[in-house]
């Protein structure tokens, strides 16, 4: 299952020239800076931009291709854009049965019900569109993308004109879609976390055209991307929680290579955690420090260095077992312990992010 894309457009002085093959399911994310064309490629997917030359097929089903392009009304996805563009007129139960109605009855495969209680938007049904928050116009606006029955779901940065506290409140919502349904999402955003939070794979776009694309692990681990060189660079690792420590209000996570510790976390041993490490909280030493504030210590292998944003850094790639970790280490620091690739070293984690 796959989804292939290729689309050219020219618009001014601008050109989008993208040739992919992205996974079918789960949900991949779209991430460059403004202007890179990642709304762009969404809308070319949509079927909006009747320009675009090119080829685009969804799990075996071709929307377009040399002498066939099925208008955006004939093709099974839903979109979510960074307004939610409700209807004004129509509670929010009544936007739900416009997208419940784009689907003929004996096409539909996803309850009325189980959205409602997914998006917990059952209070929010009698309510009008102005009396709703920017999160809440949102969850309104999922539910009724997904009532179209889509087979792929088409999200054009939807946290990016809410608050923290709204966009805190959508990102559960966001990852419990991922879990429940099978259809694969396409997920634009500019947002580090977002993607750190919600990405199978990642498609990094540059001036149009794709600088690289991967599984988000392998991409958030690459020194010789753009990723590697913001300040919040940094990788996610997919642990399982092992044990919880009741003394010490603490959870220890599991994963390839090690574990780690973070407080305690409601989920059950066993249960599946995201969690995110940052470059700036990783540093390396030699022999394995047991007095020392820092608890998560993790051997790991140094497989490549790249120059840092910052002159006076650099970055070091490592490999724990197969689970890519990064640090950004100052050049003293460098020539002081000697980290070249192939050197063994125990690596301190000062801080960890659960993803949730």
């Amino acid at each position: 299952m796959s989804i292939d894309a290729r689309f050219c457009l020219q618009r001014g002085e601008f050109h989008l020239d993208v040739d992919v093959t992205l996974p079918g399911e789960g949900v991949t994310a779209v991430f460059g800076a403004s202007g890179a064309g990642k709304s762009t490629l969404l809308r070319c997917v949509a079927g909006l931009e009747r320009a675009a030359q090119g080829v685009l097929s969804v799990n075996g089903e071709v929307w377009q291709r040399e002498g066939l392009f099925l208008p955006v009304h004939r093709r099974p996805l839903g979109v979510v854009f960074q307004e939610s563009s409700l209807f004004p007129h129509l509670t929010g139960a009544g936007n739900l049965r416009f997208g419940l109605q784009r689907t003929p009855i004996g096409e539909r495969c996803v309850d009325w019900d189980e959205v409602v209680q997914l998006l917990g938007i059952a209070p929010l049904l009698p309510r009008y569109p102005d009396s709703l928050s920017g999160g809440e116009r949102q969850r309104i606006a999922l539910a009724r993308a997904l009532l179209a029955s889509p087979q792929l779901l088409l999200l054009d940065e939807p946290l990016a004109a809410l608050d923290e506290a709204r966009k805190a409140e959508i990102l559960p919502f966001l990852e419990r879609l991922r879990t429940r349904f099978a259809m694969p999402m396409l997920y634009v955003t500019h947002s580090m976390r977002e993607v750190a939070r919600l990405a199978d794979y990642l498609v990094l776009l540059e001036g149009g055209r794709v600088r690289a694309q991967g599984p988000v692990q392998e991409m958030l681990s690459r020194l010789d991307l753009s990723l590697a060189a913001a300040d919040d660079a940094g990788v996610v690792i997919d642990a399982v929680v092992a044990e919880h420590d009741a003394q010490w209000h603490l959870s220890r996570l599991s994963f390839p290579g090690g574990s780690l510790w973070v407080s305690r976390c409601a989920e059950p041993p066993g249960e599946r955690l995201r969690c995110r490490v940052l470059a700036r909280d990783v540093s390396l030493t030699r022999e394995r420090n047991e007095q020392s504030s820092i608890v998560n210590l993790v051997a790991a292998e140094v497989v490549e260095l790249a120059p840092a944003a910052s002159p006076a850094h650099v970055m070091v790639r490592l490999d724990a077992q197969g689970t890519p970790l990064l640090a950004r280490i100052t050049r003293q620091s460098q020539a002081r312990i000697a980290v070249q690739p192939g050197e063994c070293f125990w690596l301190q984690i000062k801080s960890v992010a659960l993803l949730r």
